[in-house]
């Protein structure tokens, strides 16, 4: 009886959540086979629908993330929505878009930016570049890519690092300010 509330429970979260977020993103092991997906959708109604926090994304995220931009600005698989569910991550993506791998996995207080400030007037910004991050990537806590950066498949980014240039072939866990690969995997 307890596992037939637990689904019901479930699928009356999930019916409630299509009607304010994209239903495509309802389609992974977090709203399928596991009870957390629920508490990300309630979450998320409180704060994205009627608190107006990240408003304009169409999928569940975290209070504690910050996404200034356009929804269309944030391309990934919905198999990787937590990664918009931990705390303080920073995604600026209001000049050009970020492109996040399958199975790429975000750390807390990760900042990834598309466009800096004026050095000139500061109240305005650059020209926005691109982020790609490749599959099978983990970016360390408090990391931080800047614009135009490319990381290939499989690049593990030192915690506290500040990534300012490209390591197109992947395969290497790269750290440090500015980040340098420091070895190969």
């Amino acid at each position: 009886m307890k596992s037939l509330l637990k689904e019901l429970y479930r699928k009356f979260t999930l019916w409630i959540g299509t009607l304010f977020f994209d239903k495509q993103y309802f389609q992974n092991l977090y709203f399928q086979d596991m009870l957390i997906g629920t508490k990300w959708i309630w979450r998320s109604i409180r704060w994205q629908v009627i608190g107006n926090y990240n408003s304009q994304v169409s999928w569940p995220v975290s209070q504690f993330n910050t996404i200034i931009g356009p929804k269309e600005n944030i391309v990934f698989s919905p198999n990787n929505i937590d990664n918009f569910q931990g705390k303080g991550v920073y995604f600026q993506c209001e000049k050009a878009k970020i492109f996040i791998g399958e199975g790429t996995l975000i750390a807390n207080n990760v900042g990834i930016i598309t466009a800096n400030h004026d050095p000139y007037n500061l109240e305005t910004h650059l020209t926005g570049k691109p982020v790609v991050i490749g599959r099978n990537c983990w970016i360390g806590i408090n990391a931080v890519i800047l614009p135009g950066v490319i990381l290939g498949e499989r690049t593990v980014v030192g915690a506290g690092s500040v990534v300012t240039h490209s390591f197109l072939e992947g395969n290497c866990v790269i750290a440090g300010n500015p980040a340098r690969q420091i070895k190969k995997l």
